[in-house]
C-alpha cells in the first residue's frame, strides 16, 4: 500500500485515478511515499525518509525546494500545459482590460449610485474610459511554451500582429505555432517593437526583474503589459516610474503585491489563471498519472529536477537508481548487480544537469543487500526496487 499525502485540495478527477486497493490517500498522512500539492509552501518542510516523489498540480514550482529534493532523491513533477487553456483565456481578457479600462469603467459606474439620472451621467462620463482596439496592433509574446504558444496563436486569430521570443523553445512547441507568428531574436526586439507585451516564463535567476528601467526605456510610449506568470518578473518601482512618465499605459497582473494594489493604471487579479474547474481537473489528472507511473514502474515524465526516463518493462523486476551525474557511477551500479549474479536484461541512463537516473530491468529480483551496496556508492541518492 502506497501512502499519498495531500497538502492542498486536489481535483476529484485526479484522485479517482488511484486504485484504492493500492493507495492510501489523505491530508493527515505522516509517512508519505508521495505528495500531491498545489500552492502549499514546502521550503521549510522536513521530508520523511519514505518520500520519493512530489507532484505539483500546476506549472510553477516556486513553493517547492526543488534542488534540495534532488539531493534527497525526491523526484518533483509538475503539470505543464494542463492549465494552458484557462490561462490563455484569461490572457485575452487581460489584454482587453489593459486596452479598454473595463475595470476602471465598472468601478466608476458603480460609484454613480444616488445620481438622479445614471444613464445621462454614463453618457457624459464614458469618454474617460475609452481605449484602443486590439485589431492591427502588435503583440509581443515572451515565452512560447504550452501557454505562450497558444496565446500567440489566439492573438493572431484576433487580428493582432504577433512577435514571439523564446530562446529555449522546444521542437514540439515550435511545431504548434501558427506560421503567422514572427520570430524575434531577443527580448529587446519585443520591447522595442510592440504595442502590447505578455510574458509567459517561469521565475528564475535570469527572468526575475526582467521588466526594469532599462527594458521600459526601450519600449514604445503607451505600451500595455500583461503579466500572468510571476510578480517578481517586474521591478515594481521601475514600473511605477514608467507609468508616471507615460511610458506604460496599463499593467495587468495575476499576482497582486502590497506595492501594486490600488494603483493607477495597474489592474490586479487574484491569481485566477488556472482557477477553472477544467484546469483543476486537468492538473490533478496529470499529476496523478505522473505519480502512478513513477511509483509503479519508475517512469519519470515532466520532472523539474530529474531527467525524463521511460523504458518499457523487459521483465518482471526493475531497479531505479537516482544519483549524481558523475563519471563511473553507472558502471559501479551495474557492477554491484553483476556481483550478485543477477543478469541485467535492459538498462537506460539519463541525466539532467547535475542529476541523473538509471533504470535496470533484471530477470531475477535484486537482493536487498545488493540494493544497500548500491546505496553506499558515493553519489547515489536513492534506490527503489519494483
Amino acid at each position: 500500500m502506497k501512502n499519498i499525502a495531500l497538502l492542498n485540495k486536489i481535483g476529484a478527477a485526479g484522485l479517482k485515478k488511484f486504485d484504492v486497493a493500492e493507495y492510501n490517500i489523505g491530508c493527515d498522512i505522516e509517512e508519505a511515499d508521495a505528495v500531491m500539492a498545489r500552492s502549499a509552501a514546502m521550503h521549510d518542510t522536513v521530508f520523511g525518509k519514505n518520500l520519493v516523489a512530489i507532484a505539483r498540480a500546476g506549472a510553477g514550482v516556486n513553493n517547492i525546494p526543488v534542488d534540495r529534493c534532488a539531493e534527497e532523491g525526491i523526484v518533483v513533477f509538475n503539470t505543464p500545459g494542463a492549465n494552458a487553456n484557462g490561462v490563455k483565456e484569461l490572457t485575452v481578457a487581460a489584454l482587453l482590460l489593459a486596452s479598454r479600462n473595463v475595470s476602471g469603467g465598472i468601478a466608476w459606474a458603480n460609484s454613480l449610485e444616488g445620481e438622479e439620472d445614471v444613464a445621462k451621467a454614463v453618457e457624459a462620463g464614458k469618454s474617460a474610459f475609452a481605449g484602443p482596439e486590439l485589431l492591427g496592433k502588435t503583440l509581443g509574446v515572451i515565452g512560447l511554451g504550452a501557454i505562450g504558444g497558444i496565446v500567440a496563436n489566439c492573438a493572431s486569430s484576433l487580428g493582432m500582429k504577433v512577435i514571439g521570443c523564446d530562446p529555449y523553445i522546444t521542437v514540439d512547441n515550435a511545431w504548434h505555432l501558427s506560421r503567422a507568428i514572427i520570430k524575434a531574436d531577443s527580448f529587446d526586439e519585443i520591447f522595442e517593437k510592440c504595442d502590447y507585451i505578455t510574458v509567459h516564463v517561469p521565475s528564475t535567476k535570469d527572468t526575475r526583474g526582467m521588466f526594469n528601467a532599462r527594458s521600459f526605456s526601450l519600449m514604445k510610449d503607451g505600451v500595455r503589459i500583461v503579466n500572468l506568470s510571476r510578480a517578481d518578473l517586474v521591478n515594481t518601482a521601475d514600473l511605477k516610474a514608467a507609468i508616471e512618465e507615460g511610458k506604460v499605459a496599463a499593467y495587468v497582473t495575476d499576482f497582486p503585491t502590497n506595492d501594486t494594489i490600488n494603483c493607477d493604471k495597474i489592474v490586479c487579479m487574484p491569481h485566477l489563471g488556472a482557477s477553472t474547474p477544467e484546469s483543476e481537473d486537468n492538473c490533478a489528472s496529470m499529476a496523478a498519472s505522473e505519480l502512478i507511473g513513477f511509483l509503479e514502474n519508475g517512469i519519470i515524465k515532466n520532472s523539474v529536477n530529474y531527467p525524463n526516463i521511460e523504458m518499457p518493462r523487459q521483465c518482471e523486476h526493475r531497479l531505479l537508481v537516482l544519483h549524481e551525474n558523475v563519471p563511473n557511477i553507472v558502471s559501479q551500479i551495474s557492477g554491484k548487480v553483476s556481483e550478485a549474479g543477477v543478469n541485467i536484461e535492459s538498462m537506460l541512463n539519463r541525466s539532467k544537469g547535475a542529476n541523473a537516473c538509471s533504470v535496470l530491468d533484471t530477470k531475477d529480483c535484486v537482493p536487498a543487500e545488493t540494493a544497500d551496496a548500491i546505496k553506499a556508492i558515493q553519489g547515489v541518492r536513492r534506490v527503489i526496487i519494483f
